[in-house]
C-alpha cells in the first residue's frame, strides 16, 4: 500500500480545490505558455529556449511544471497584477500598475559582487538560461495581513549561488533595487532610504524554497510586479521579496534591509510568518486571502515550517523576528 506522506505547503482534503475548478485553472496555464520541457533535455535552457529574452509581460515558454502547489484556487491575476506594494513607483496600492506601465527592463545587468569566485556584470538572463524555469504555486504573505496564491516562475536561487562559487565567508547574500528616480518615481519622495536592499542568511538562501523569479501565470513578470528579476521566499514576509534586483553580494557580516533600516522595532532581519509575533500596531494570527471576506488562522512559516523550521532551531523567534 502507497502512503502519501503531505508536505507543509499541501493543505487538507477539505481545502483542495475542486477538480473542476484545478482543471480549469491547469488548462488556463497551458494555453498561456506555449512549451513546457518537451525539447529542452532535462528542462534546461542552456540550448537557449529564446533567441531574446521576452519583454515584459511577454509568454514564457520550456517552463518545468513542479510539485509546489498548496492546493487552493489561485488568486487572480487581475488582483496579482493590480494590487501591490512597490514603494519605487508610489506607496498605494493601485499606483505601481499606473506608474510602472511605461518602465523599460532592456536591457538590464544584475552585479555580483562580494565573496565568491565569480563577480562581475552579468545579463541578467545569462544567470537564470543555465538553470531549469520552474512553474511554483506559492502562498505569497504580506505583512499588512493580506496574503495571495501566485504561480510563481523562475529558478532556484540556490542553483545561481552554486555557480557563482560562493568562498567560507560568505555567511549572507544581500540584494540591491535599481537606483532611478527618473524611471521609478517613487524614489523621489523620502519614504524609504533609497535604494531599497534586502538580504538572506546563506542557508536561507540555499534553501529549496527560495527562488529568483522571472515571471508569473505563464509570462515575465510585469513592471508593477518587479520585472525583470525579483526574490520570492515564501515562507517570510512580502516585504523580504526585493524586486528589479541589479546587485546580489555575498557577504560575511548581516546586511541592511530597507524596512528594517527604517523602522527597526516593526520590521526584523528575518521576517518569518509568525502569528505568535504581532507587527507593534496589528496582529499577525489571521489573514486574508485577496478577493475573500472572511480570514483564517495564520500558518506557522506560512505552511512551509517542514522544509525551513529548522534553520531557526534554539532561536527565540520573538528576539529574531
Amino acid at each position: 500500500m502507497h502512503i502519501k506522506i503531505r508536505k507543509s505547503w499541501e493543505l487538507g482534503e477539505q481545502d483542495v480545490t475542486p477538480e473542476k475548478i484545478f482543471k480549469q485553472r491547469r488548462n488556463f496555464l497551458k494555453t498561456g505558455v506555449a512549451a513546457i520541457a518537451g525539447g529542452l533535455a532535462g528542462g534546461l535552457l542552456s540550448s537557449h529556449a529564446f533567441a531574446a529574452w521576452p519583454k515584459a509581460g511577454d509568454m514564457l515558454s520550456g517552463i518545468t511544471k513542479t510539485d509546489f502547489d498548496p492546493g487552493i484556487d489561485l488568486t487572480p491575476f487581475d488582483k496579482v497584477s493590480t494590487y501591490n506594494n512597490f514603494y519605487e513607483f508610489g506607496t498605494g496600492k493601485d499606483e505601481p500598475l499606473y506608474a510602472a506601465k511605461d518602465f523599460q527592463t532592456e536591457p538590464w545587468k544584475v552585479e555580483i559582487a562580494g565573496a565568491c569566485a565569480k563577480p562581475g556584470h552579468y545579463d541578467f538572463e545569462d544567470l537564470i538560461k543555465p538553470h531549469p524555469l520552474e512553474e511554483r504555486i506559492y502562498r505569497h504573505r504580506c505583512v499588512e495581513t493580506w496574503s495571495m496564491v501566485v504561480p510563481w516562475i523562475g529558478v532556484s536561487l540556490a542553483d545561481v549561488i552554486k555557480r557563482l562559487e560562493p568562498t567560507s565567508k560568505a555567511k549572507y547574500v544581500a540584494f540591491e533595487t535599481l537606483l532611478d528616480p527618473v524611471r521609478m518615481p517613487g524614489q523621489r519622495r523620502q519614504v524609504l532610504q533609497w535604494p531599497y536592499v534586502e538580504g538572506l542568511r546563506m542557508d536561507e538562501a540555499m534553501n529549496p524554497l527560495t527562488m529568483l523569479s522571472v515571471g508569473l501565470y505563464g509570462r515575465t513578470l510585469p513592471p508593477q510586479n518587479g520585472a525583470p528579476l525579483r526574490l520570492v521566499v515564501p515562507w517570510k514576509y512580502g516585504f523580504k521579496g526585493i524586486k528589479s534586483i541589479v546587485k546580489i553580494t555575498f557577504t560575511e557580516n548581516e546586511p541592511p534591509t530597507s524596512w528594517n533600516r527604517s523602522a527597526r522595532h516593526e520590521y526584523g532581519f528575518y521576517a518569518n510568518v509568525n502569528p505568535e509575533v504581532s507587527h507593534p500596531r496589528w496582529s499577525q494570527a489571521k489573514e486574508r486571502l485577496i478577493g475573500e471576506f472572511f480570514k483564517k488562522k495564520t500558518l506557522m512559516f506560512n505552511g512551509y515550517g517542514d522544509e525551513v523550521a529548522g534553520l531557526y532551531k534554539n532561536m527565540d523567534l520573538a528576539k529574531f523576528f
